[in-house]
C-alpha cells in the first residue's frame, strides 16, 4: 500500500486521517488549554536498539502493534526505485516460521486486520487484533523483522514484482493526471536527490530488480536499531514488556543507518512542461514551488497558507477562477513539507475546453487579489478552528494513536512532541503567513504542468515543452517461469522454538454498546449511543428516497439538491454559513446516496447545539440562490464528464445499466447526466424539496459524549419547526432474469489495465439469506485470503486486488466479482473468475469453513471502537428495521452453519453461466479471444452500455 505524502502537522489530519494526535484526558479542553495536552506514554530502548513505546488504552478490548522503520523511497538510488515500497509487499510472503500466504489468514482468523504502508520518508506495518492475540502479532512481526531474509526466494520475488507493476498501472498508469507527480519530482529535485522519483518506483526499475537487491537493502534498513514499535489498547504492561523482550529482543542489531540531513532545493528558473494524457477529459494545471522540510516555523506558516489561498468561498483562488471567471469547479492548493525538503503546489483542473493559459492568469490574478485585501485574524481563527476537534477525532482509534506515536518518534525524536507541534501551529500569525508567501511564492521560480486530453493541444499553456513520460507497450502475456530446487529452509537460531504459532487466549465477549430510542411528535425516530471517551459527537440524518425519488427524465435532481442546501440559507451567504460552522471547529456535509439523502456532522459537544441550530437551518430555510445553482451544476457536469475518464466509473455505470436496466432508476447514475442535469431548474428542485423531505421517512442517528435528554433538547427546534408530511417512495420491481453468459466489452485506447465486473442481480438485504451469503462469500473473494485474490494476485501475479461482494439494501443488490487486472492477462482473468466460480459450488473445506467464522465473529471485538462505526450500526438498524442486537444474531448464524449449509447456498446463488461479464480495457488488443471462450454473446459496447459497430473501433 503505497501511502501518499503526508504533512506531521495538526492541519495534516484532514488529509492523511492516520496520522493524528492522540491523549487519554477525556476533559473537554479549551483553545487556550489545548497547548498542555500531551500523550501519555511509556518509552524504552531494547539492547538492540529497538524503540519500544507503550500506551494503555482500556476502552475497547483491542490492541494495535505498529512499527515504522527508518526507510522510505528516500533512501533508494537512481536505478534502484522502488525498493522500499517492493519491499514491504515482500514481507507479507512468508518468513522462516510463518508459511507462504499466512500473514493475512493467520491475523484474519484470530478476527485482526493487517496491512502496511510506504512513503517517501518510511514504512508501517501494523495489525489490529482482540486483546487476546497480543502475543500473535508480536510472533508474526518479530519473525519477519528477524527471521526472513532465508525465504526470499527468486519465485517470490518474481511474483511481487508482478504484483507491484500492477498497482502502478491502477494507481498511475490508468488513472488520469496519473503521471503529474512524476514529472513534477523529475524537475523539481534534481537527479540523485530521494525525492527525485516516486515511492511506487521506476517501471524499469522494477523489472530489472534482482534478489540480491533486495537482501542488501533488508539487511540495511529493516533491522531493530532503524525501528519504532509501538503498542497501543488493552493490554498489561508488564506481560506486554516480557513478550516484546522475548520475541524482539534476540534479534540481533544490523547495519547502522546514519540519518539523513534536510536537502533542500533551489530552482533557477520556471520550468514549463506538457502532457498528452490518455485518460484526461479535462485540462489541468498544476504549479509547484520549492519549500523546505517539516516542523520548521515557516512549514507551518506554509499549511495556513494554502488554506487561505484556496479552501473556502473566501479564498481568492475561489473568488477568481470559480466565482469570477467560471474556468473551474474547485480550488486546491497543499502546501507538502517532508522530512528532507518541501514543495507548495496548485493544481486546478479546468472546465472542459478551457485554454490553461487562462488558468496561470487567474492564478496570478488570484495571487494579486491576495495581496492587496491581505490576511485578516479571523482568516487565522478559521484556519485553526477546527484544531481541538480535529486532535479528539484523531484519538479514536489505538491504530490511529500507534501511528502517530511512531512518526513523532521517528521524525522528531519524542513521540510526545505533539505538545511541542501544537503550539507551533498555534502561534503562527498573519505577519508569518504574508512571510512565508514572499519568501517562497511571490516571483519565484515554479515548475508548472499543463495536463490536456489526447488531441487537445491547444488548450496548454504557452511556451511549455513536452514531458519525458514513458508509456508502457502493451504486449502479449508471456509467463515468467522460475524453477527453483525444492530446499528446507535454513532457519536462524533462536532461544526458543518460533515454529510454535502462539495459542491466543480466550476471546473478548461480545459487548455491544447501549443505545436508546425516540420517536418525536413530528414522525422523526432518533436513536444514539452515549460514548464518553472523547468530548465530540457524531451524528447523521437520514432522509429516506434520494435518488430513487428522482425523475428519469431529469434525473440528478436528488443530488444536486444535497448540494444546493450548503450554499448558504435564507437568512446566509454561502460564505456566512461556511464560516459559521468553520469556526465552531465542526463539519457538516450533505450527500445523496441511491435511497437516502444524508446530512452528516461532527463537533465538539459542547458546541452540539450552534451545529444543530445551523443543521436545521439549512434544512428549512433554502437559500434557492441561482447563481450557485449555476456554479453547483457547473461541477457535477465536470465530475460526469471526468468520469468517462475513470475506467472504474465507466465499468459500474455499464455494469449497474445492463443488469438492472433502462426501466430502473438503479441503471441511471446518481449525480445524472450531462444533458439531464443541463435540463434543471431552481424549479424542479423546490418541487423535490417540497414533495419529499420530511421527518416522516427520516431518522436521527448521534454518538458522543452527550446523553438522551441533550440530545432530545438539542433537537427541539427542529422537531417543531418541521412537521410531517406524507411521502410515497417509488418501487422498482426487480428480478433476476438473466439467462445467458453475456461479454460486454467497453473500449479505452491503450489502457495498461482492464477493469472487470462480473455477476448479476441477487437479493435484499432484507432477505433471510442475505447474511448468511456473506459467510458463504468470504472464502470466495470476502476477503485477501480468498481464493480469487491469493490465485490472481498472490500466485498469478496478475493483479493488485480481487474480490467478490453480495450488496443489497431494501432493493436487491448485485453479486459481484471484480479486479482490475495487467491488460495481456485480460482473457485468462475472465476465465479464472469464471471457473473458481463454478468451482466453489463443489464446496470448501472445513479448514476454510473454521477460518470463516474464526475470522467474523473474533472481528466483533474491533467492531465498536469509532464513532463512525458505531454510527454505521445505528443507520443500518434504523434503515433495516433490526433488533438492536442483530450483531449477535449475526454471530449465531456464522457459528451454526455448516459444510451443507454452505455448498447449498453456493449452488442456489452462484451461477456463471447466467452472469454478466463487463470488461473495460483495449480492445485493439483483447476483444477479440473473448469470441472464442463460450460465452453465448460477445458484444462491443460504449461508455452507456449501447451497442456499437466494430468498424467504428480501432482493431
Amino acid at each position: 500500500m503505497l501511502i501518499k505524502t503526508f504533512k506531521t502537522s495538526i492541519l495534516a489530519i484532514g488529509v492523511f486521517s492516520l496520522f493524528t494526535m492522540s491523549c487519554n484526558d477525556n476533559k473537554a479542553i479549551t483553545q487556550d488549554e489545548s497547548a498542555k495536552l500531551s500523550v501519555d506514554f511509556e518509552k524504552y530502548q531494547l539492547e538492540n536498539g529497538l524503540e519500544v513505546i507503550l500506551h494503555q488504552d482500556k476502552s475497547d478490548p483491542i490492541v494495535s502493534l505498529a512499527i515504522q522503520y527508518g526507510v522510505g523511497s528516500n533512501r533508494e538510488v537512481t536505478g534502484r526505485t522502488g525498493f522500499a515500497h517492493l519491499f514491504e509487499h515482500m514481507l507479507f510472503q512468508e518468513s522462516e516460521n510463518v508459511p507462504q500466504d499466512q500473514f493475512f489468514k493467520t491475523i484474519q482468523d484470530v478476527g485482526g486486520t493487517l496491512n502496511g504502508g510506504t512513503w517517501k520518508d518510511g514504512t508501517v506495518y501494523y495489525e489490529v487484533v482482540p486483546k487476546n492475540a497480543m502475543e500473535t502479532v508480536m510472533w508474526l512481526e518479530s519473525d519477519r523483522m528477524g527471521f526472513l531474509i532465508n525465504t526470499v526466494t527468486q519465485a517470490a520475488f518474481t511474483n511481487q514484482q508482478e504484483v507491484v507493476q500492477n498497482e502502478k498501472r491502477q494507481r498511475v498508469d490508468n488513472n488520469p493526471y496519473g503521471h503529474t507527480r512524476y514529472v513534477i519530482d523529475k524537475s523539481l529535485y534534481p537527479e540523485g536527490h530521494p525525492y527525485n522519483w516516486q515511492v511506487i518506483g521506476e517501471l524499469e526499475d522494477l523489472q530489472n530488480a534482482t534478489v540480491e537487491d533486495v537482501k542488501e537493502f533488508y539487511d540495511k534498513f529493516y533491522g531493530p536499531n532503524n525501528a519504532t514499535l509501538v503498542l497501543a489498547g488493552d493490554f498489561d504492561t508488564a506481560e506486554a514488556k516480557k513478550l516484546i523482550e522475548k520475541y524482539f529482543g534476540e534479534i540481533k542489531r544490523r547495519q547502522e543507518v546514519e540519518p539523513l540531513k534536510p536537502q533542500r532545493v533551489t530552482l533557477a528558473e520556471t520550468k514549463r512542461l506538457y502532457h498528452e494524457d490518455n485518460f484526461a477529459t479535462a485540462p489541468q494545471l498544476t504549479m509547484v514551488w520549492p519549500t523546505l522540510e517539516q516542523y520548521t516555523d515557516d512549514a507551518y506558516a506554509l499549511d495556513v497558507l494554502e488554506e487561505i489561498l484556496s479552501e473556502g468561498k473566501k479564498a481568492p483562488l475561489y473568488k477568481v477562477l470559480v466565482k469570477g471567471k467560471d474556468l473551474t469547479s474547485r480550488t486546491t492548493a497543499y502546501n507538502s513539507s517532508n522530512e528532507l525538503a518541501g514543495d507548495f503546489r496548485i493544481s486546478i483542473t479546468a472546465n472542459n475546453g478551457v485554454d490553461l493559459d487562462a488558468i496561470e492568469a487567474g492564478i496570478n490574478e488570484s495571487f494579486a487579489l491576495f495581496e492587496k485585501e491581505g490576511i485578516t485574524d479571523s482568516d487565522i481563527e478559521r484556519v485553526k478552528a477546527g484544531l481541538e476537534t480535529q486532535f479528539y477525532n484523531g484519538i479514536s482509534s489505538v491504530l490511529g494513536k500507534s501511528f502517530q506515536l511512531a512518526n513523532y518518534n521517528v521524525f522528531a525524536g519524542d513521540p510526545g512532541f505533539i505538545t511541542q507541534d501544537i503550539e507551533n501551529i498555534k502561534k503562527v500569525s498573519k505577519e508569518d503567513v504574508q512571510r512565508v508567501y514572499d519568501t517562497y511564492i511571490k516571483g519565484k521560480p515554479y515548475v508548472m504542468t499543463s495536463f490536456v486530453p489526447k488531441g487537445q493541444l491547444e488548450l496548454i499553456a504557452e511556451n511549455s515543452e513536452k514531458a519525458n513520460v514513458v508509456e508502457e507497450e502493451i504486449k502479449e502475456n508471456v509467463a515468467v517461469e522460475v524453477e527453483e530446487a525444492v530446499t528446507e529452509i535454513v532457519k536462524t537460531p533462536s532461544k526458543f522454538d518460533r515454529s510454535l504459532q502462539p495459542a491466543p487466549g480466550e476471546s473478548p465477549a461480545l459487548n455491544i454498546p447501549e443505545m436508546w430510542t425516540q420517536t418525536l411528535s413530528n414522525g422523526m425516530k432518533v436513536s444514539g449511543i452515549q460514548q464518553d471517551e472523547i468530548p465530540v459527537a457524531t451524528f447523521s440524518l437520514v432522509i429516506e428516497g434520494g435518488h430513487l425519488m428522482d425523475n428519469m427524465e431529469k434525473n440528478g435532481v436528488a443530488n444536486l439538491m444535497t448540494d444546493i442546501l450548503m450554499e448558504g440559507t435564507a437568512n446566509k451567504t454561502p460564505e456566512q454559513l461556511e464560516e459559521e460552522i468553520a469556526l465552531l471547529g465542526a463539519s457538516i456535509n450533505m450527500y445523496t446516496t441511491r435511497e437516502s439523502i444524508v446530512i452528516r456532522g461532527n463537533t465538539l459537544t459542547r458546541n452540539l447545539k450552534k451545529t444543530m441550530d445551523l443543521v436545521a437551518e439549512i434544512l428549512l430555510e433554502p437559500r434557492w440562490d441561482e447563481a450557485e445553482l449555476a456554479r453547483v451544476k457547473t461541477k457535477t457536469i465536470n465530475n460526469i464528464e471526468r468520469s468517462d475518464a475513470n475506467p472504474n466509473a465507466v465499468a459500474s455505470r455499464v455494469y449497474d445499466k445492463i443488469l438492472y436496466g433502462e426501466d430502473h432508476i438503479f441503471s441511471y447514475p446518481t449525480s445524472g447526466t450531462v444533458e439531464s442535469v443541463k435540463a434543471i431548474a431552481m424549479e424542479d428542485l423546490k418541487e423535490f424539496y417540497n414533495n419529499n423531505f420530511s421527518p416522516s421517512i427520516s431518522t436521527f442517528q448521534i454518538v458522543g459524549k452527550v446523553d438522551k435528554n441533550a440530545v432530545l433538547t438539542n433537537l427541539k427546534s427542529l422537531e417543531e419547526r418541521w412537521p410531517a408530511k406524507e411521502v410515497s417512495i417509488p418501487e422498482y420491481p426487480v428480478a433476476n432474469t438473466r439467462d445467458k453468459a453475456s461479454l460486454y466489452f467497453v473500449d479505452i485506447p491503450n489502457s495498461k489495465q482492464s477493469v472487470i465486473n462480473i455477476g448479476y442481480v441477487a437479493i435484499p438485504r432484507t432477505d433471510a439469506d442475505f447474511y448468511p451469503l456473506k459467510v458463504m462469500n468470504y472464502k470466495l473473494g470476502g476477503s485477501f485470503s480468498g481464493n480469487l485474490n491469493l490465485i490472481l494476485r498472490e500466485e498469478k501475479g496478475y493483479t493488485y486486488g480481487a474480490r467478490t461482494n453480495f450488496s443489497g439494501s431494501k432493493i436487491p443488490g448485485t453479486f459481484t466479482a471484480s479486479s482490475s487486472v495487467r491488460t495481456n492477462t485480460t482473457g485468462e482473468s475472465v476465465e479464472i473468475f469464471r471457473d473458481q466460480i463454478n468451482k466453489y459450488k463443489e464446496g470448501i473445506s472445513k479448514e476454510d469453513l473454521d477460518f470463516t467464522k474464526n475470522a467474523l465473529i473474533k472481528s466483533n471485538a474491533r467492531r465498536f471502537e469509532t464513532q463512525s462505526s458505531l454510527l454505521g450500526m445505528l443507520q443500518e438498524i434504523n434503515q433495516y428495521n433490526l433488533a438492536d442486537n442483530y450483531i449477535e444474531d449475526e454471530e449465531t448464524i456464522v457459528r451454526n452453519m455448516t459444510l451443507e449449509e454452505h455448498k447449498a447456498l453456493a449452488n442456489k446463488y452462484l451461477d456463471a453461466s447466467k452472469m454478466a461479464y463487463v470488461v473495460v480495457g483495449d480492445a485493439e488488443t483483447q476483444f477479440a479471444q473473448f469470441k472464442n471462450m463460450g460465452f453465448d454473446e460477445v458484444k462491443l459496447v460504449d461508455k452507456n452500455a449501447e451497442e456499437v459497430k466494430l468498424e467504428n473501433v480501432k482493431m
